[in-house]
């Protein structure tokens, strides 16, 4: 059993506390920027940043999805936290500044992987397709913020 990884980041439009407001809003705007992989999206307790508790369904793959239910901290300005009440999944979002009006997002995912074969092929593969999900919810970020 070994920590999986899994990074994407992109260049957006947009200052970065407008775009760290955006993706700290649950309620409203994180709904518009999850792509056909999310389903059975629901705000359980908060809404807004840290205190907030969400979940949703992850389809990994045809085969493969996953139940989440994440609690939001904010440990650092421009810092979100989801951490994953049903895993040991972790998802840090992070916003910094790129620019006259832009902003790099950073998303960062792990969480303990299976042992075995089974463990390989997960270290293995799961990283790059969850960055190609991470890709199309960072552009509709970018869309969405810099519209």
């Amino acid at each position: 059993m070994g920590q999986v990884n899994a990074d994407a980041s992109r260049d957006v439009a947009g200052e970065p506390e407008v775009v760290f407001a955006a993706l700290a809003d649950y309620a409203d705007t994180r709904p518009k920027l999850l792509t056909e992989h999310f389903s059975d999206y629901e705000v359980r307790e908060g809404g807004q940043g840290a205190g907030t508790v969400v979940h949703w369904r992850l389809q990994a793959t045809k085969k493969r999805s996953r139940e989440c239910l994440f609690e939001v901290t904010q440990p650092a300005e421009r810092t979100l936290v989801e951490s994953d009440r049903n895993s040991s999944m972790v998802t840090t979002w992070t916003v910094e500044p790129a620019g006259t009006g832009r902003s790099r997002v950073n998303v960062n995912t792990r969480w303990e992987g299976a042992g075995g074969i089974g463990g390989f092929f997960e270290k293995t593969f799961a990283p790059a397709g969850l960055r190609k999900i991470y890709d199309g919810v960072l552009a509709r970020i970018d869309e969405t913020v810099g519209a």
